[in-house]
């Protein structure tokens, strides 16, 4: 008989949750159909105006977990609506889908539309990143796929235990694709003046929605979905060395502490982006 799992001991059973506009002080551990979560978001220590990043963690049957971030666009009101319509419209979109008995990706790209379509009849000029992973558990084998779909510069990184970087979602970004035609290395791109800029935007009019390979999730697999306020701070190589072992709750809150030094700019000759922060960090059981 095994022991106790230490990644899921005090944690909860969740109901799907959307992380609006939260200010949390520490990171948060729940269970989801397929594994473990641990939340995260706070807005920049430098500004006394909401949070507008957005995080998703939802089940939509036994076997099928959605995580999201969204980093809104166009200042703090403007910018925290976005990202709260593009989870709320995500949400619905999946729900409608299954309830026809369509598959999460009909779901997915449903949201999408629907969060474009909305965004934009706002008409203040509002937009939003977003990135979704969907996590798909056989009943038959037990393994879980791994699927993102990903507009804006919010990413999405899976790794091994040994630190080897198995995918990373492409930022939708000058930089962002600079560095995937190999024209930028990645010590280049995060100290580039123009890291900040998106190309790719729900609500600018011209979305295009980047859906990812269908991956296997080994056992000791750790997956990383976060808007750029740890990507502009933290390069790829960091992150997974900070998250690809250990206790889930350490390994996030150290993730966390690392990307807030960052924001304070404690270390010389480092990037240092202070912004709002949004993540999940997601390894299966």
């Amino acid at each position: 008989m095994t022991g106790p799992d230490p990644e899921r001991e005090g944690a909860q059973h969740v109901e799907p949750r959307s992380y609006l506009g939260c200010d949390l002080d520490v990171v948060e551990i729940a269970l989801v159909a397929v594994g473990s979560v641990a939340v995260f978001a706070r807005r920049s220590p430098t500004k006394e105006t909401v949070n507008e990043d957005s995080v998703l963690v939802a089940d939509f049957a036994p076997d099928r977990t959605v995580l999201a971030v969204a980093d809104g666009i166009g200042g703090h009101a403007a910018g925290e609506r976005a990202s709260r319509q593009a989870v709320e419209s995500l949400v619905e979109g999946l729900d409608a889908a299954l309830a026809r008995g369509a598959g999460l990706r009909d779901g997915v790209l449903d949201g999408f539309d629907a969060a474009e379509k909305a965004i934009t009849a706002l008409g203040i000029g509002a937009g939003t990143t977003l990135c979704v992973v969907v996590l798909e558990r056989d009943p038959d084998r037990g393994t879980i796929q791994v699927r993102t779909y990903n507009v804006g510069d919010s990413a999405a990184l899976l790794c091994g235990q040994r630190g080897l970087l198995k995918h990373v979602t492409v930022m939708h970004s000058p930089v962002g694709y600079a560095v995937e035609s190999g024209m930028l290395g990645e010590d280049e791109a995060i100290l580039h003046d123009e890291r900040h800029l998106v190309s790719n935007a729900i609500g600018a009019g011209d979305m295009k929605i980047e859906i990812g390979p269908i991956l296997e999730m080994a056992a000791r697999d750790t997956l990383v979905v976060a808007t750029d306020g740890l990507w502009d701070n933290l390069r790829n190589e960091e992150v997974v060395e900070v998250v690809r072992r250990g206790p889930l709750r350490k390994a996030a809150e150290s993730l966390r502490a690392r990307a807030r030094e960052r924001m304070l700019g404690d270390e010389p000759g480092q990037p240092a982006k202070p912004d709002d922060l949004g993540f999940v960090v997601f390894r299966r059981s």
